[in-house]
This record gives structure tokens, C-alpha cells and sequence, in this order.
């Protein structure tokens, strides 16, 4: 994969940093490594791949909190479009970790509201508290939930190609070898070969990767890791509207 995204011009994490996209419309696709390989050799003449100290693809690490009986999960899962999901990322490889606040309206515009944490290890964080006095504020200002409700649920890893076309007008973010462990079930799950592709930007402005997609036959597929990882690793939750996507997931790994 690595040689396939050296065809890429890059851009490096400074040039990125005015395509923050904080307010914007999200297009999920789910394909497998084949698949992508195909599409980054279409790609590549349209978008800038993004490197971080020679690399191409970026380590992350998500945990998501949730309420005891997944409140935030059920809102997704019932389909309500406006609901919102509390997470720590960290940009493993750039040693930045931030608590966000993600919510998605009705209007299918999604906000992200995010503070940075500078002492969070993804690598030792059970005693990682959002109950930190230093969080209140931000919190109490963008979170519909009560804090003190509020519990480490699923944490995932993952490896992230970003692009960014040559108009630098959107992202697309590429996630593969994804995993996921559930805090309260201990239960974990390997999503294979299965790829998940967004794309990001604000508004309907033109966008190049959309006929390659077309041309593949990739189509638009919802997918929240949160969700997804959640219903994978946790057979006490209620996943009936998720079935058909789960099936296709399960199709993808030949399970």
C-alpha cells in the first residue's frame, strides 16, 4: 500500500491544517483492500497523500464513552439523526489526543468540538477521568449528557490514509486494518480487509473521487465505528435496524 500512495504528491501536517472541515457533510463508503488499491491507483494524479515523518499511513486510537445501558449507541441504533458521541482520538504517530465532541443534526451536517489533552497515553488510559475539573466547562458547553453518567465503552485502533485534492477543497480519509476491544465485555473483533472511506467537505462541492467511485461500483454505505464496534462485541445490545449492514460487514470477512 505504502508503494501505491508514493505515487502521490504529499502534503505534510502544517499545509493540512487549513482544511479543517469542522463543519461539514460526511459520504461513508465500505470496500475491502483490493478494492482501495484499485481506486488509489485512479487517484492519484487528483490528490495530495498526507506524510508524517516519511509515513503515509498514521496509527490512530479511539475510545468512546458511553452511559451504562449505551444510551448514545441506542439513539444511533433507533435512527434518531440528531445525536451527538463523546471520544478521545489520538494521532498516535503526531502525539496529539483530543476529547471531541461529535454531533450530527438533522440536516446531516455534522460539528466537531474538540480540547487537547496533553498527558493522555492510548497505550495506558484506564485512569484517564472526564470528570477533570479541566473538562467541565467544555462539556458542560457542547455535551447533551450528563458527565458523571458517562463511562469508557469501546476503544479501536486503526491505520488512516488522508488525502486531500489538489483544489484542497475536501478530505478523504481512508481506515483500514481496524480492530476493536469492548470495555465491558472484553470481547474484541478484526475487521479484515474490510475499508472504510469518507469522504469530507463542506457543502456539495465538486468532487474528483466521486466518478471513481461510481466507476468501481462503491457505493455510499453508512458505517460508525462506534456502532458498528459496539454490535460486533456486545451481544446484550439491540441491533435490529443494524442487521443488514452487520450481514454485509460479515459477507465481507466470509464469516
Amino acid at each position: 500500500m505504502e508503494d501505491i500512495l508514493r505515487q502521490f504528491d504529499p502534503i505534510t501536517l502544517d499545509e493540512m491544517s487549513g482544511i479543517r472541515l469542522m463543519n461539514r457533510t460526511d459520504t461513508k463508503f465500505v470496500t475491502t483492500r483490493p478494492m482501495l488499491e484499485r481506486l488509489l491507483q485512479m487517484a492519484a494524479g487528483d490528490y495530495y497523500a498526507q506524510e508524517i515523518d516519511g509515513r503515509r499511513m498514521a496509527d490512530y486510537y479511539t475510545v468512546y464513552f458511553d452511559t451504562p445501558d449505551c444510551k448514545m449507541f441506542t439513539v444511533h441504533e433507533t435512527g434518531h439523526t440528531n445525536r451527538q458521541k463523546l471520544r478521545v482520538r489520538s494521532y498516535v504517530d503526531s502525539h496529539l489526543n483530543f476529547l471531541e465532541v461529535k454531533t450530527k443534526n438533522n440536516k446531516g451536517r455534522t460539528k466537531k468540538k474538540r480540547v487537547t489533552l496533553d498527558d493522555f497515553n492510548p497505550d495506558d488510559n484506564a485512569d484517564f477521568s472526564i470528570l477533570d475539573d479541566r473538562f467541565a466547562d467544555f462539556l458542560s458547553d457542547n455535551l447533551r449528557y450528563s458527565v458523571q453518567t458517562l463511562s469508557r465503552q469501546l476503544e479501536n485502533r486503526f491505520e488512516r490514509i488522508t488525502l486531500v485534492n489538489k483544489g484542497k477543497t475536501e478530505r478523504l480519509t481512508i481506515d483500514t486494518n481496524l480492530s476493536f476491544h469492548n470495555i465491558t465485555t472484553d470481547h474484541y473483533w478484526q475487521m479484515g480487509d474490510v475499508v472504510i472511506i469518507e469522504l469530507k467537505r463542506d457543502g456539495l462541492v465538486p468532487s474528483p473521487i466521486l466518478g471513481m467511485l461510481r466507476q468501481l461500483r462503491i457505493k455510499p454505505h453508512g458505517f460508525s465505528k462506534y456502532v458498528i464496534g459496539s454490535a460486533l462485541t456486545n451481544d446484550q445490545l439491540h441491533v435490529n435496524r443494524l442487521k443488514p449492514k452487520l450481514h454485509y460487514i460479515k459477507r465481507m470477512l466470509n464469516i
